[in-house]
């Protein structure tokens, strides 16, 4: 229970009108991370953006770029989101035959190496590359869309990669479906980095995204010792 409680805002739910103004504004209002979902249309049914929409918004912050890579194959874009100013690079254990290989490529670049499990992965798929990771990246809901309800089951599948991480320091993240409601289920099962989308951005201001984040915090520390 060491790691701090991360909240780390979806932008993919933010008004993409106003793209760099909303990183902006969410983290003065308290965010610790941005999360970036990248989608390709092929590993996931929606496309979002790509590493310019990145590197167009790095200057607007050095908040940690928290950067989740929904494509495949993920290799051969790596260095792309890597220049453009990624901090961690997550990719998912079902995009590629060598993950290994992947992660070691985005340690190479002097980056955060991740990686994401859908929710029917077993976790037993990261045993042997522990090592070379910075972050697990648990999905809680089927990626490709924002303003899913998040899979219960999914958090009892958390408490095993935490057990197995151990004393590594080794960020447990969690993405799909996070309230302030069910925050503290997720934090309960050794979770510390929480991925939220429409619960940071709804009330479209400065304001709400403020509030919105205390309240996922308060709910997540709450029930830590």
């Amino acid at each position: 229970m060491s790691r701090p409680i991360t909240i780390a805002p979806s932008i993919l739910a933010s008004d993409f009108s106003r793209l760099g103004q909303e990183v902006c504004d969410v983290i003065d209002a308290g965010a610790d991370w941005v999360h970036l979902d990248v989608m390709d249309g092929h590993f996931v049914p929606n496309i979002t953006f790509g590493p310019d929409v990145v590197k167009s918004l790095r200057p607007h912050t050095d908040a940690v770029f928290d950067c989740h890579l929904m494509i495949a194959p993920c290799d051969p874009y790596i260095e792309a989101f890597a220049k453009a100013g990624c901090d961690i690079i997550t990719v998912h254990a079902e995009a590629g035959p060598h993950l290994h290989r992947s992660l070691q490529a985005i340690r190479s670049m002097g980056k955060k190496a991740g990686v994401s499990l859908n929710p029917a992965t077993p976790e037993e798929v990261i045993e042997y590359v522990l090592d070379e990771l910075d972050l697990v990246l648990v999905m809680s809901v089927n990626p490709g869309f924002g303003g899913q309800k998040l899979i219960p089951a999914v958090l009892e599948k958390a408490r095993r990669i935490n057990d197995m991480i151990g004393d590594r320091p080794i960020d447990l993240e969690i993405d799909g479906g996070i309230t302030k409601d069910n925050a503290g289920d997720a934090a309960k099962v050794g979770i510390n980095a929480l991925v939220a989308g429409s619960a940071v951005f709804k009330g479209g201001n400065i304001d709400a995204y403020r509030t919105n984040i205390a309240a996922i915090r308060e709910a997540a520390n709450g029930v830590r010792i």
